[in-house]
């Protein structure tokens, strides 16, 4: 915090107005660095945006977010360990509901939230972070493409 305030040419105190705590001034980084990502999702071209199918859209999407992941590592491991409640962010509640309803639209049979639940949570753990950090995306992103395209086979 201190640092970000030396950055912004403001004092420590307003870093804490504007953002809270870290956990915040994380977040704010975080979701600055989806938007892009969030617009393609509600209105980009397919397959990432709507008009391809489910399966294909899942795909692409954990393409997009190890891409996201892999430019911007430490932003995302800082959130990560200033993250106290993930579950509850905005940012995940997007995606978990994006993924939910294209795994419910593509295999009804399957439990979609709690599948949703369990690929997202593969994204937020030091397995991931090792990929990202030693240049593993290729590997990354084709095993989740595989385990989506198992998934809703």
């Amino acid at each position: 915090m201190d640092r970000v305030a030396a950055a912004a040419g403001v004092g420590k105190g307003t870093v804490f107005h504007r953002f809270g705590n870290r956990e915040g001034l994380m977040r704010a980084l975080v979701e600055s660095r989806v938007e892009t990502l969030s617009a393609a999702l509600e209105s980009g071209p397919p397959p990432l945006g709507p008009g391809a199918p489910p399966a294909e859209r899942l795909g692409a999407f954990f393409d997009a977010v190890i891409e996201l992941a892999s430019k911007n590592v430490k932003v995302m491991a800082a959130f990560e360990q200033a993250s106290t409640d993930r579950l509850s962010s905005p940012i995940y509640l997007s995606w978990h509901a994006h993924v939910s309803g294209l795994i419910a639209s593509a295999a009804p049979s399957l439990d979609a939230d709690l599948v949703a639940h369990l690929l997202l949570g593969s994204l937020h753990s030091d397995l991931m972070l090792r990929f990202l950090k030693t240049g593993e995306t290729d590997r990354l992103a084709a095993g989740l493409r595989s385990m989506v395209s198992t998934l809703l086979r």
